[in-house]
């Protein structure tokens, strides 16, 4: 009688841990249902936001190579006259026409021996007359003027929107990172410093670039290059180029680009070979 009531027990005992088995099971089957769930949106995101870092690059690079291949605006030089067959009537090189009811200097370049277009000039670096000639950028080792100045402000604008980006992941991930180990600066600097240092050159780039583009956004909406604001060239003086603010925003970003005024296919004829021509 014992034994049986022994075995009465258990089999009590275990009735309620055998129902209770498959509610745990099912428990554990949707808790892992819904952790494959959060992995697959945070892979998406991850993805989303590593393929426009890509696309942000690559609009960057296309630009930087777009500035940097294509002719700024090069005037060919004139070497079939000597610099004392050109002038005017008077034996001057001293020229004036008005634009839009502004009269204009042309300046005579006795290097390429032309009369330099109204808003150009000779870039001492290029050694060449660049027309509507904005700067010479040394970063980029090209002229900015008439048929690339669409280009580097679109690099300018599109470098400015990766590292604002850059800067704002980075702070991101420092958050993260502190909230996780508690650790302060110093923490820091012994567990992520080249995070901590792509922060502090983001942010050294962001007031670079934002100020550049800000200062030729301005330009833009004037229409005067940067060779003009410098030397101060319409301070009393009526701008004969400025069509008003949206006009002079869609002459430089929307117009068509004139042609390259340069045969860089042309054959090459040595300076010398010319000049004994001339003499024979």
């Amino acid at each position: 009688m014992n034994s049986m009531e022994g075995m009465e027990k258990d089999l009590e005992v275990m009735e309620p841990v055998a129902l209770s088995d498959p509610p745990e099971q099912s428990f554990e089957v949707e808790k892992e249902v819904s952790g494959k769930g959060g992995n697959i949106l945070v892979t998406m995101w991850e993805k989303l936001f590593a393929f426009k870092r890509v696309v942000e690059d690559q609009l960057v690079l296309v630009n930087l190579i777009m500035v940097s291949a294509i002719d700024p605006g090069i005037i060919p030089r004139n070497d079939q006259l000597s610099t004392e067959d050109v002038g005017t009537s008077d034996g001057t090189r001293r020229r004036k026409i008005i634009v839009n009811g502004v009269e204009l200097r042309l300046k005579y370049c006795r290097i390429c021996k032309i009369y330099r277009p109204p808003r150009s000039c000779h870039c001492a670096i290029c050694d060449n007359c660049v027309d509507k000639f904005d700067h010479h950028c040394p970063w980029i080792g090209q002229c900015i003027a008439l048929r690339n100045y669409r280009f580097y402000l679109t690099f300018v604008v599109s470098a400015l929107v990766f590292f604002v980006y850059l800067s704002a992941f980075s702070c991101w991930k420092i958050h993260q990172r502190i909230l996780r180990s508690g650790t302060g600066l110093m923490g820091l600097l012994r567990n992520c410093p080249e995070t901590l240092a792509l922060v502090l050159f983001g942010v050294a780039a962001i007031g670079f670039l934002g100020g550049l583009a800000l200062f030729h956004v301005y330009l833009t909406a004037k229409n005067q290059t940067a060779y003009e604001n410098f030397r101060q060239r319409y301070v009393g003086s009526k701008n004969p180029f400025d069509k008003g603010i949206l006009n002079n925003i869609m002459e430089v970003l929307l117009l068509s680009l004139p042609p390259s005024r340069v045969d860089f296919r042309a054959e090459v004829t040595p300076r010398w070979s010319s000049t004994a021509a001339r003499v024979v």
